[in-house]
């Protein structure tokens, strides 16, 4: 028996949060339903999505949701993303990087590989790798 794992978000604005992740990583948005195609949904809450499924950076697949709490990330979980190509490794931290917080500069690492961390402005943590 197997299983597969996905990264699955809470975002104050799921609609702009993908589509900067789509913009930045390459990608698009392949299923999007809103809590307004449940029968009984409060007016107030009919455009906000229940589900939002994009791949991103190939074929990882990434899920969104809008929240009704304020949503807070923190630093025990991450996502990593890993290229075989240093251009692209590059250009990915970049793009997550603007109006968000580089925590650990993208560049070459002892152990061989290149790495960077930043804090996206969804306040997402991404760890960029180049093997």
């Amino acid at each position: 028996m197997g299983a597969q794992i996905h990264s699955y978000l809470m975002s104050e604005d799921a609609r702009g949060q993908a589509n900067f992740y789509v913009e930045s990583l390459g990608g698009e948005i392949q299923f999007l339903t809103t809590f307004g195609e449940t029968p009984g949904t409060p007016k107030a809450m009919k455009d906000k999505v229940m589900h939002l499924a994009l791949t991103v950076a190939g074929t990882n697949t990434l899920m969104i949701s809008d929240s009704f709490e304020p949503v807070s990330y923190n630093r025990s979980i991450s996502i990593s993303l890993s290229y075989d190509d240093v251009s692209e490794a590059n250009t990915a931290y970049a793009k997550l990087s603007e109006g968000g917080e580089s925590k650990y500069p993208f560049a070459p690492q002892p152990w061989g590989a290149y790495y960077g961390e930043v804090v996206d402005k969804f306040g997402v943590t991404w760890m960029i790798t180049k093997q």
